[in-house]
């Protein structure tokens, strides 16, 4: 199966078809490259304070599934099995692990 195309907000990219760790890895690193983005506009006054707010929630959302999917593919690998059977979970699930 592997990882689907999901993300929490229509507007917000799409966490990527994930074929190996390296591929999440680098969505990862792309995700974090963002939030650095957003607070540098915030603070350089591009983009307003709930602007910056609403766009980082979405990118949390998203390295949360990024890990998330890191973590499934590490245990399937450990259990023997496929990591490429590992699927991104929607967003009310990861996020929910807190709650």
């Amino acid at each position: 199966m592997g990882g689907a195309e999901l993300c929490a907000n229509p507007r917000a990219p799409r966490i990527r078809e994930m074929t190996s760790d390296k591929n999440l890895h680098t969505q990862i690193t792309d995700l974090i490259a963002q939030e650095k983005e957003l607070r540098d506009q915030v603070s350089s006054g591009e983009i307003s304070p709930d602007d910056e707010r609403s766009q980082l929630s979405d990118i949390e959302v998203q390295l949360d599934q990024c890990w998330d999917l890191l973590r499934q593919r590490d245990a399937l690998r450990r259990a023997g099995k496929d990591p490429d059977d590992a699927e991104v979970r929607p967003p009310n699930v990861v996020e929910g692990y807190l709650n």
